[in-house]
């Protein structure tokens, strides 16, 4: 990272404890500064227009599934950068067309389990293309 850049600034949203501090940890250990939650609709609550450069969502989540999410914050920041991850085998096509965001490109969506070092260059890389 360069010395006097800014420390991007990522939100990370999926329901297993375990992905949430993973992630969070390997994240901060490559140069970002990261914020978790497993709930959702708490992470919603606390979600703050312009403070976040990326959130990473999962799409499989109770009460409050990634793509509502990002429809809810879509309308508090249209800045952030979205990034879903999901397990799910049928995730390019079938998802998309289900909720009607055939806008997103294939690289807005990541595929579960992912090598840290592939996420961190997928981020560097959507956080670069500006």
């Amino acid at each position: 990272m360069e010395s006097g850049q800014q420390q991007k600034r990522i939100l990370i949203i999926d329901d297993d404890p375990d992905i949430t501090i993973v992630l969070r940890m390997s994240l901060e250990d490559n140069g970002f500064k990261a914020d978790s939650y497993t709930n959702p609709v708490l992470a919603f609550e606390n979600f703050r227009d312009g403070l976040y450069d990326l959130v990473l969502l999962d799409i499989k989540m109770p009460e409050l599934d990634g793509f509502h999410f990002y429809q809810k914050i879509r309308k508090m920041d249209s800045r952030a950068k979205i990034c879903f991850l999901t397990a799910t085998e049928y995730f390019h096509e079938e998802i998309r067309k289900e909720h009607g965001f055939d806008e997103f490109s294939q690289e807005t969506f990541l595929r579960k389990p992912i090598e840290i070092k592939d996420l961190v260059r997928e981020i560097k890389k959507m956080l670069e293309s500006d």
